[in-house]
């Protein structure tokens, strides 16, 4: 054996070894058939159509984020005119998409549209309100409402996204889905039972610190509204929550309304951090202690001197927890209390420090995928795959005899680099994925064959063994690179363009070609060179 040959069959020798040790010998070493059954499942991660698991799809619900936008334009026009001393006699929101302004000055009229050039001319057209003098409706473009529906539908599936992670569930899918604008797509391979996730995806986590306009609490929506005299005080809106007062009073806990100040305070993008804690006040009990952004800190903390004595609501997913009284400047920090236990705490501190969603999400279908289909799944894909390379095997054995015992080595050695690259790359396995490896096993049949005729032609040529060994070689080569680029082409716009089980039949395949080209040229030629080297020079082939 040559020194370059003998370097050759090493350098063979310790890819395979390091792939079966990836496989099956990591991460404990093993000593037991057990271990090794267990290295193996560990490695090869299984997606939901052969693992089992919950398959949800979501409706984020894009017009209520819309909707806030328009309520905090009109928060920013009341304060900017205020600011400027323009006289009015209403700012209001007339629905999602319009703000109506009625009885401007006259006077001032040029000022207001300086301010709304300056200000809001960039997302805002502004029309005079029909049949009302000094009078103007202000309508969202639709290309900022096309703007506001692609940041809520991207920053929704970020926070679902890092909600997903942060339960340690393995390998979620998490991407948007179909052709609707609004809608993104959860799998969860190996949950069975999705009610935390569910939970945990459900939350807005949109908390707001409002305050409070009247002090009272109200034990309906209608007693509210007679208190009134039927019109809430302009700014203000109505939100449901926990009576604060009638657990300290031992009477039962019913129905509570509060008057709020239309406009949050602080959000729950202003928060730095949260974390929950056993409540100081009530053993037995949990709390969450938030952190606020500097940003949210330099406002926060002149609105609360400014208010002492004053209540402020604490609003979680549109429900007051609680409504304590401002009793002193506060900075940077502070904390939600409620009936919460260990894990509700848990999962809502998790909910606000990945983020709120900008809008509530709305389930259109979830789906149960049992493990004993998973099981079927695999059982029948992996029969298809051993009865395809048995067929292949037993081929290239009879036609090409000792030459189609080179391809059955190398199309096995191929099938073992492709499932530890997958493993390495921690690639999710599906059933598509195993159409990608039979499809493997195909083409390298295919790269066998073209090297194995070229071989045969250049010996009806009179060319010797060694020689027509090497020009088979170098004469297949071109074709195969151009083959399997342009399926490798193809697989990644199909990776690019496709949903989750295509992505894997994609990645399967280009992985199983990739390897594909180091065993049917570089691995099958080396086992020639060494079966040519044993042999006398002037014996044929037995091709």
């Amino acid at each position: 054996m040559t020194p370059n040959l003998k370097w050759k069959a090493l350098f063979i020798l310790a890819v395979i070894l390091f792939c079966i040790y990836f496989l099956v010998g990591y991460p404990t070493f093993p000593t037991s058939v057990a271990t090794i059954k267990d290295n193996f499942a560990h490695q090869i991660k299984l997606g939901l159509d052969l693992q089992g698991g919950t398959h949800l799809i979501l409706q984020v619900q894009v017009q209520e984020a819309i909707a806030q936008e328009t309520d905090q334009a009109v928060d920013r026009l009341t304060t900017a005119m205020r600011a400027k001393n323009i006289t009015y006699d209403e700012v209001r929101r007339a629905d999602d998409t319009h703000i109506v302004i009625r009885n401007v000055d006259a006077n001032q009229v040029g000022a207001f549209r300086d301010l709304y050039s300056a200000q809001f001319s960039n997302a805002w057209d502004m029309n005079p309100t029909a049949g009302e003098q000094n009078g103007y409706t202000w309508t969202l473009r639709p290309s900022a409402i096309a703007q506001m529906q692609s940041t809520t539908m991207s920053q929704s599936l970020e926070t679902i996204e890092r909600r997903i992670n942060a339960l340690g569930l393995t390998e979620p899918t998490i991407q948007f889905h179909g052709r609707n604008d609004n809608e993104i797509l959860v799998q969860l391979p190996g949950e069975g039972d999705p009610t935390a996730a569910k939970k945990v995806i459900a939350e807005t986590g949109q908390l707001q610190l409002k305050l409070v306009e009247d002090p009272s609490v109200y034990t309906s929506e209608a007693d509210a509204l007679q208190k009134h005299g039927g019109v809430l005080p302009a700014g203000s809106e109505l939100v449901q929550g926990r009576d604060q007062n009638r657990p300290g009073s031992g009477a039962p806990a019913g129905e509570a309304w509060y008057i709020l100040s239309r406009s949050a305070i602080i959000t729950g993008r202003d928060l730095r951090s949260a974390t929950p804690n056993r409540s100081t006040n009530n053993p037995g009990q949990y709390q969450i202690n938030f952190t606020l952004s500097p940003d949210a800190a330099r406002t926060f903390g002149p609105f609360t001197a400014s208010h002492i004595g004053q209540q402020m609501a604490i609003v979680l997913e549109k429900q007051v927890q609680s409504a304590p009284v401002i009793n002193g400047r506060i900075d940077d920090t502070g904390e939600i209390t409620g009936n919460f236990n260990q894990d509700s705490a848990q999962n809502l501190a998790l909910v606000l420090r990945s983020g709120a969603l900008p809008a509530s999400i709305k389930y259109l279908e979830e789906r149960t995928v049992g493990p004993s289909l998973g099981a079927d799944s695999i059982r029948h894909g992996v029969q298809a795959s051993v009865l395809s390379l048995l067929v292949v095997m037993i081929f290239m054995l009879v036609y090409y005899r000792l030459s189609g015992a080179n391809a059955v080595v190398a199309l096995i050695l191929n099938l073992i680099i492709l499932l530890a690259a997958l493993a390495m790359f921690g690639a999710v396995l599906t059933l598509p994925g195993i159409a990608g490896v039979i499809l493997t096993i195909g083409m390298g049949v295919d790269s066998n064959v073209l090297v194995f005729e070229r071989i045969r032609e250049e010996l009806r040529n009179g060319k010797s063994a060694a020689s027509a060994v090497q020009a088979g070689f170098d004469k297949a080569f071109l074709t195969i690179i151009d083959t399997h680029v342009t399926t490798v082409v193809s697989a990644f716009f199909l990776f690019l363009f496709g949903t989750g089980p295509i992505k894997g039949f994609a990645i399967t395949l280009t992985i199983g070609l990739i390897a594909n080209v180091f065993t049917a040229i570089y691995v099958s030629k080396t086992i020639f060179q060494y079966h040519l080297a044993k042999m006398d020079r002037q014996a044929e082939l037995s091709i």
